[in-house]
């Protein structure tokens, strides 16, 4: 089943490397507070890291400034590439870069697709969702192919 708006984040893990290294990041991390979270299939790959991330970082003053406390920015990848993908992209103050090493978030959305055409396996769809406290109170996914409305400035249009 996938999630849509109204419902309540999944109850699952996802990583962000912290100075310390890898550090577990639980439904805590939406609690209490507004997060724009958007999901790209992968981390270096074209459309992700020519549009759907620089995007969000260009726009975050904005999205902030409407009531925002933190944009986040998951994908199908292990904590260190979303790390270096962040830092290489200048995210870093902008963008929290966090990491579904084994699909499990995307699965547990039903937002799992198979990149295995192009040797990616299982990956997360493109998407943007404004979540507060927990709770899902927009949700935009993109169709195949497409990179429209999982965009800052859609986003940044809702709000």
């Amino acid at each position: 089943m996938t999630i849509k708006v109204g419902d309540r984040l999944p109850e699952t893990t996802l990583t962000k490397v912290a100075e310390g290294g890898p550090e577990p990041v639980g439904a805590d991390y939406f609690k209490g507070r507004k997060v724009a979270l958007f999901a790209v299939p992968g981390a270096f790959t074209p459309t992700c890291s020519a549009k759907h991330l620089p995007g969000f970082i260009d726009k975050a003053g904005d999205i902030k400034g409407r009531g925002v406390d933190e944009i986040a920015c998951v994908s199908v990848n292990d904590a260190f590439v979303m790390a270096a993908w962040g830092k290489s992209s200048g995210a870093e103050g902008k963008v929290t870069m966090l990491a579904d090493g084994n699909g499990d978030f995307a699965k547990a959305l039903g937002l799992e697709m198979d990149g295995s055409k192009f040797g990616m396996g299982t990956r997360s769809q493109r998407y943007a969702m404004l979540v507060d406290d927990g709770v899902v109170k927009a949700l935009d996914v993109e169709a195949p192919g497409e990179f429209r409305v999982s965009s800052a400035e859609h986003l940044l249009g809702q709000l």
